[in-house]
Formats: structure tokens, C-alpha cells, sequence
């Protein structure tokens, strides 16, 4: 039987196109590899560039007692702090039961933000170079107020303008279509532990037009970007969790799971968990206290709820009040890293949160506060907590400090770590709830939204820009 003749496309014929751009990882890697100069900025003049923002600037935070929060209040019948237009977020009480863990029923204030923001970031190509618009933007939570962020960064409250304050720059390129070509665009989720089902659209778009530069702004390669992130609090992590779902191109097509096989596992562990998470008036949860001017835990764990007057010169609005979540201690955040057949391989963990909307999500290896944690003994104390506490100093392949996001926390840092260990410290088989993944195969999750948390998304940002090298 004849196939017949060839199917021609004529002059009104729709042109297939292929369904991935094969080019684009190795675009990504050439410009992690370029580290040192960038088209208008070299590394080692970012920080007086970054000085120079700063001074420029008129920056304060200031905490406040709740009853000078301008336009917030406690809802009468439910105790909700919320604002009077209704928008921006409201915190209000969780009720969480899980079926596993030290702590299987609690009750917490949890920040409710159904709107979905906007975190982007516009690439555009120098001398045959990817760079990033990056902003030197201030966070009221910020620890150092000023710090990189992406080119655009806002809430829907935000960019339509609900308070009133100046457009949003660059905006433009993230909303229209015409202006840019989308490289990467998948919703993300937040702290699935603070944000209850929350998610920002995370995007890189690139434009091949010529760009006005505002002052606060500056074009960086994937690689400085790398450099920066190896120092303390200076990338911030709207930044991060972007950067985490560039296409990173890493080497590599073998491991020891299976695309399918990680994928199924995965899918196991979302189904295999019981967690209920219901919304409760904030003013009737148990174990936590309000005050004139927090709303604390009765054993002064976890974190507290607390209010700052804010001003920022270069900001939307120029000064404003708000409420924010100031964490009790400083986090712990580590991958383990092992390599089989000499190929990199990181120890992700299912992490069950009450925010999260699908019960779980990939975290890293160990995620928590020490203070919190470090009293557990026997099957409640924390899987390779020791190891990453405590790490043989000549196993650190990466060290930093970096702080969670400023618009919403006070001062919340964590240390992020990747260790790595041998086959006593963390073996090929490990324990319920935990599997080895390349690198690569994280890069590929991270396409799809809400299977790797945000702090996992640190972690793997750091891969991405190189900023720890594996290999």
C-alpha cells in the first residue's frame, strides 16, 4: 500500500516548530562560566555599585506596636489581622494534623496571600553573553535592608497598583507578550511553613532590544550572579527561586533512579502522607499569645508576629506599615551530596508543611532551626541532623548565609550548606521518605510547580550559577 505522495505546507499552512530550544541550556552555561566581567559591571566593583544604591537611598525600618499599623486591624469576630482594602494578605490561625513526626497537631498564625505575584527576571544577550537585569531593591525584613533582587518583584496588589504608588519598572516585559521571549515560566510555592497555598509565577524572558538602565538596576552574567551568591545576604531569594528554574544544561544523563522511577517515588510520597490543613480564626489558636506589639508562642519557639514602620525613598510607595513573621533563631538548610560512578548526587527529602498545597514537596536533606530540633531523640530526631550541624569542615562544598524573603520575614537567615558525606554517613539505600537525585534530574522537577520547596530552590540556584562547583 502507497503512502501516498508527501503532505507540503503551503503559504497558509501553521509551521511546527521544535517543542524544546535545544540551544538554550548551553546558552545558560556560557554564561555561568563568565565570572568576573560582565557588559557594564565587573564583580569586583558590585559592592560599590551596590554602596552606592544604598547611600542613594533613604531606608528604615522600625518596629511598632499594632495599634500604629496604618489601615491594618484585627477583625472583631476572628481576630485576623487583615487591611482595610482587603488585599495585599491577611494572617490568620492553621490547624495542621499530619500522620507522621515528633509533632503531629499544632495550631500557628499562617500569612494567606491568595494573589499571585510576579517574580522575573529579563535576560538579554552582550557580546554573545546572557546577562540579567538584577535590582539593588530594599526589604523592610531584609537583616541589610538592601539586597539583589529580580528585575521585577510584585504582588498583584502591587503592580495594579492597590496602594497607590508609582508602576512598577520593567513590568512591561513580564505582561506583554510582544516585548520578550519567555525562556522560563512556572508557578512556584513559598514557605510552605508560613504561606498558606501560596505561589508566585516565576519567569525569564529575554528581549533583543535595546533596554534603558534605571539607576537601581545593573546586567550581570549567570556566572557573577554565581560569585555573589557565595557571599552572605546579598542575593536575595526571590532572585534564588528564579534562578533555580533556569535551564541549567547540567551534565549528565545517568543516575541512580530513573526519570520514571523518581517521578513514581515522588508520587508515592504525595499519596502515602495524611495531612490536614484548615484556615481557623487567628484569635482562638491555642499556644499563642498577642500582646500590644507581637503575637508570640507560649514557649518562645517557631516565630512571632510583629509590625514595622517602614520608609524607602526608591520604593513604590515611600513609606508604609505592615506586619511581618520574625523567625525565633537561625535555620539550618543542607543538601548531602554523593557521588556514584563519579556522578554528583543530593539527598532531597519529601517534607511534609501545613501550607502546602499538595501535601508535600522536595526539600533539601535537612531543613529546620536547631533550637527546635536538637533536644529529639530516637526515630523523632531528624535524619542526618548531626551530619549537618556539625560537618567535617574539609566535606563543606558550599557555605553561605542567605536570608528568606524580606517583604514578609524579619531577619529569617539560614545557613546553607551542601556537604559531602560517604556511605557510613548517608548510604545508597536511605531511610523512608528519602531519595538520591542528579542534579540534572532536580533541574528538570524544578520545571513543574510545587515539586521542589523553596529552600530546596536555594539550593539548587547555587548548582545553577555554578557558585558551588561539583564536578
Amino acid at each position: 500500500m502507497s503512502a501516498g505522495p508527501p503532505v507540503t505546507a503551503g503559504p497558509s499552512e501553521v509551521r511546527l516548530r521544535p517543542r524544546e530550544d535545544a540551544d538554550l541550556p548551553a546558552r545558560f552555561a556560557r554564561s555561568a562560566a563568565v565570572r568576573d566581567t560582565g557588559a557594564g559591571l565587573t564583580t569586583g566593583r558590585f559592592h560599590d555599585w551596590l554602596d552606592e544604591r544604598r547611600r542613594a537611598g533613604r531606608f528604615s525600618v522600625t518596629p511598632i506596636p499594632f495599634d500604629q499599623l496604618d489601615g491594618w486591624s484585627f477583625a472583631p469576630d476572628t481576630g485576623n489581622l487583615r487591611h482595610r482594602s482587603g488585599r495585599f494578605f491577611t494572617v490568620e490561625g492553621l490547624h495542621v494534623t499530619v500522620d507522621s513526626g515528633p509533632y503531629r497537631d499544632w495550631q500557628q498564625p499562617i500569612i494567606v496571600q491568595p494573589e499571585v505575584g510576579i517574580l522575573g527576571i529579563l535576560a538579554k544577550e552582550f557580546d554573545g553573553v546572557l546577562h540579567f537585569l538584577m535590582q539593588a531593591k530594599m526589604e523592610p525584613g531584609n537583616p541589610n535592608l538592601l539586597q539583589l533582587s529580580p528585575t521585577v518583584q510584585a504582588t498583584r496588589s502591587n503592580y495594579t497598583r492597590v496602594h497607590q504608588g508609582a508602576e512598577v519598572k520593567y513590568l512591561e516585559y513580564f505582561t506583554d507578550r510582544s516585548r520578550a521571549r519567555v525562556l522560563v515560566d512556572v508557578l512556584q510555592s513559598e514557605h510552605g511553613s508560613w504561606f498558606f497555598h501560596k505561589a508566585n509565577r516565576n519567569m525569564i524572558v529575554e528581549t533583543d532590544q535595546p533596554v534603558p538602565l534605571d539607576d537601581d538596576f545593573c546586567w550581570l552574567t549567570l556566572g557573577q550572579l554565581g560569585e555573589l551568591l557565595r557571599l552572605d545576604n546579598v542575593v536575595n531569594m526571590d532572585s534564588r527561586t528564579v534562578l533555580a528554574c533556569a535551564p541549567a544544561g547540567h551534565p549528565g544523563h545517568d543516575g541512580l533512579l530513573t526519570d520514571t522511577e523518581l517521578l513514581s517515588w515522588f508520587t508515592a510520597e504525595r499519596s502515602r502522607h495524611d495531612v490536614t490543613s484548615r484556615l481557623v480564626p487567628l484569635g482562638g489558636i491555642r499556644d499563642w499569645i498577642r500582646g500590644p506589639s507581637s503575637i508570640d508562642h507560649v514557649r518562645n519557639w517557631y516565630f512571632r508576629v510583629m509590625a514595622v514602620a517602614v520608609q524607602a525613598g526608591n520604593r513604590e510607595v515611600p513609606a508604609w506599615t505592615q506586619p511581618l513573621f520574625q523567625p525565633i533563631g537561625t535555620g539550618v538548610v543542607a543538601l548531602v551530596l554523593r557521588r556514584f560512578a563519579g556522578v554528583p548526587h543530593v539527598l532531597v527529602h519529601a517534607r511534609v508543611e501545613g501550607g502546602f498545597l499538595d501535601t508535600v514537596e522536595l526539600g533539601p536533606t535537612v531543613q529546620l532551626t536547631p533550637a527546635h530540633h536538637e533536644h529529639l531523640r530516637g526515630p523523632d530526631r531528624p535524619a542526618f541532623l548531626d551530619l549537618a550541624l556539625r560537618p567535617d569542615p574539609t566535606a563543606i562544598r558550599y557555605d553561605a548565609v542567605h536570608a528568606e524573603e524580606g517583604g514578609r520575614f524579619h531577619h529569617a537567615q539560614s545557613r546553607y550548606l551542601i556537604v559531602e558525606a560517604g556511605p557510613e554517613q548517608a548510604p545508597t539505600r536511605p531511610p523512608a521518605g528519602f531519595a538520591w537525585v542528579t542534579p540534572a534530574q532536580l533541574n528538570l522537577l524544578v520545571r513543574h510547580g510545587r515539586y521542589v520547596n523553596v529552600q530546596a530552590r536555594t539550593l539548587l540556584s547555587i548548582l545553577n550559577t555554578r557558585a558551588a562547583e561539583l564536578l
